[in-house]
């Protein structure tokens, strides 16, 4: 019988504070278990498994981030847009690492599928994401390419900061400024390619 007072959501939000704590890759049923006092067994009428655990985890966080980036962004085109978004994206990949782990993980199986289904997260990041680079005139397969290289400089610049992995003496705000001007250029200069594809990011 599930325990009373412990819900799918509870655990999934105690799982998201957990990750901050102690890491991602450590959240577990057993440690989630042993936060709420309880057997592992007794959390299995709340999420049928760990892969079921952290797919929700990542929607729930995926969710966070995005709503955050959406209010960055309001009422902004342009470099403008492009730098909030940016801003907003560091700031909670730096103050938390361990939900921000969570959102880089693949939702590929049935499961997470079902759960991604029911989720706003997914298309409301792809609306923001996509709107923002429509802006610069771009469309598909641009866009594209365009939603890689940001996520891969974004992604790239925020796990080295936060392992330590900028040892010059250069500040990491001015270099991170100046990664934004360019990709700003990039963008406003984006060589294009007609064509369709399927969008992915």
């Amino acid at each position: 019988m599930p325990r009373v007072g412990l819900t799918t959501d509870r655990l999934v939000e105690a799982a998201a504070e957990l990750a901050d704590e102690i890491g991602f890759d450590k959240v577990s049923i057993s440690a989630l278990a042993r936060r709420f006092g309880v057997k592992d067994a007794s959390l299995y009428s709340h999420v049928r498994n760990l892969r079921e655990l952290r797919a929700r985890l990542a929607l729930l966080v995926g969710g966070e981030m995005i709503d955050r980036i959406a209010v960055a962004v309001v009422g902004l085109a342009g470099k403008e847009a492009l730098v909030a978004f940016a801003g907003a994206y560091r700031e909670y990949a730096l103050r938390h690492p361990g939900r921000y782990a969570a959102t880089q993980i693949r939702l590929d199986t049935e499961i997470d599928r079902e759960l991604a289904e029911a989720s706003t997260a997914p298309r409301r990041t792809a609306e923001i994401t996509y709107g923002m680079l429509r802006a610069y005139g771009l469309d598909e397969p641009d866009l594209t390419d365009a939603v890689r290289l940001l996520r891969s400089t974004f992604h790239g610049y925020c796990t080295l900061e936060a392992g330590g992995g900028f040892g010059a003496p250069r500040d990491v705000q001015r270099s991170w400024d100046k990664a934004i001007d360019a990709l700003h250029t990039a963008l406003t200069h984006w060589p294009r390619e007609t064509g369709t594809r399927d969008a992915g990011g």
